[in-house]
């Protein structure tokens, strides 16, 4: 195992920090002070699980400013956050300082030797991270072995298909050998600026010509080191080493039921293979997953509780949370729908859902207390779609069940 000092990464990210540090997280604090939208963020995670607060966290490579935002956001867990560069935690230290977060634990370690922590966590986060490292596998097994039996993972890696065009023009730079200099980075802007119309980078950014902040063109175009797995290849990495992979963070888009694919013929076709043969289907139908987020629980930890099942009355018992990125547009609708719902985070535009006049209440009557039995009780006439439509929120990532009564 390369030492952090002699690692090109840990050189790289102490020159160029990321993410852009930032110092105020007042927007972020006043959305969660919504009591729902933690519940809403646990019970994703843990569905089968009465909710606390005071949970044992890690952030495995914070960057500048993720863990001080978690801390922040949720005081009453502990929070140890770890990360190679000292410029990272520099940052998360001052913020850490103006917000008073006497909840947060900064370590500079690496992930391979996270047991020296000598502790074990309910939920480790680890975004953007376990690509750029030498040996990927040995980092992720290096997480497992903190992780509690029941203890959670939020995770997300590169995606293989829609990083085509950053790996082109990764390839581009290593051939005519450019460095991370300010003047080279300034240089690179400018030529990657004048790509053609139709370069995969240029169609991976929605045809935006944009780049501006010289860390996040590094991290992106002259990162010494990185790697993205396809679908089949993220099953195998989790497998491979202790863990299974039990829902994606944001699902809708390996979905068949979901957006343009379910008006199409190969729809139903797609939905009777085995989930993780579907997922697979999505990721080449979709063509442009730049990364995958995912959640993930140990291996020997029984993943049948996490399932979210409309197969019997039991669903009634849900208790339902809106997640908080969720919208209901009311304009430009086409004839008797009453508004749009859509996930602001989701990638890709087709993922909204219709819905009419009917199931408008029902979102609405979703409130973080009722069940799903008591929000039919409630809305004169919704008790033959419930079903249905309560299952298409939970496809579409609008919403995410409390099933510990069910």
């Amino acid at each position: 195992m390369q030492t952090q000092n002699t690692d090109p990464i840990y050189e790289f990210y102490t020159n160029h920090p990321v993410p852009p540090p930032i110092n105020d997280l007042e927007t972020t604090r006043e959305i969660w002070q919504d009591e729902n939208v933690h519940h809403a963020e646990y019970h994703l995670l843990w569905p089968h699980k009465e909710y606390r607060a005071d949970l044992d966290v890690l952030v495995a490579g914070c960057g500048t400013w993720q863990a001080a935002k978690y801390a922040l956001c949720h005081p009453a867990a502990h929070v140890v956050a770890i990360d190679i560069s000292p410029a990272s935690l520099e940052y998360t230290r001052e913020v850490a300082k103006r917000y008073d977060l006497n909840n947060l634990e900064l370590r500079q370690l690496p992930i391979e030797n996270v047991a020296d922590l000598d502790h074990q966590f309910d939920l480790i986060i680890c975004t953007g991270v376990l690509h750029h490292m030498a040996d990927p596998d040995a980092g992720l097994r290096a997480l497992r072995s903190v992780l509690k039996p029941d203890g959670a993972m939020h995770l997300m890696v590169y995606g293989l298909y829609g990083r085509a065009g950053i790996y082109m023009i990764q390839e581009y730079c290593r051939r005519l050998g450019i460095g991370a200099s300010q003047e080279e980075l300034s240089d690179l802007i400018l030529v990657v600026q004048q790509l053609p119309e139709f370069h995969p980078l240029l169609e991976a950014q929605g045809g935006s010509r944009q780049f501006h902040h010289h860390p996040m063109t590094a991290d992106a175009l002259v990162n010494p080191r990185d790697r993205a797995y396809s679908v089949p290849q993220l099953f195998d990495f989790n497998e491979d080493n202790g863990l299974r992979l039990t829902r994606f963070y944001w699902q809708a888009a390996y979905l068949p039921q979901c957006g343009q694919i379910a008006a199409t013929p190969h729809a139903d076709r797609i939905a009777k293979l085995p989930e993780r043969e579907q997922y697979i289907e999505m990721e080449l139908w979709r063509g442009r997953m730049k990364h995958h987020t995912f959640v993930a629980h140990r291996s020997d930890f029984d993943s049948d509780e996490l399932k979210v099942s409309f197969d019997d009355e039991r669903y009634l018992r849900y208790v339902p949370f809106r997640l908080p990125w969720t919208r209901c547009i009311q304009e430009n609708l086409p004839p008797k729908s009453a508004g749009a719902l859509v996930n602001t985070v989701h990638q890709f535009p087709d993922l909204f859902l219709l819905i009419d006049a009917k199931e408008k209440q029902i979102y609405e009557a979703i409130d973080g207390n009722r069940t799903v039995g008591q929000i039919v009780d409630t809305v004169e006439g919704s008790g033959l779609r419930a079903r249905d439509f309560f299952q298409k929120l939970w496809w579409y990532d609008q919403v995410v069940f409390d099933t510990s009564k069910a």
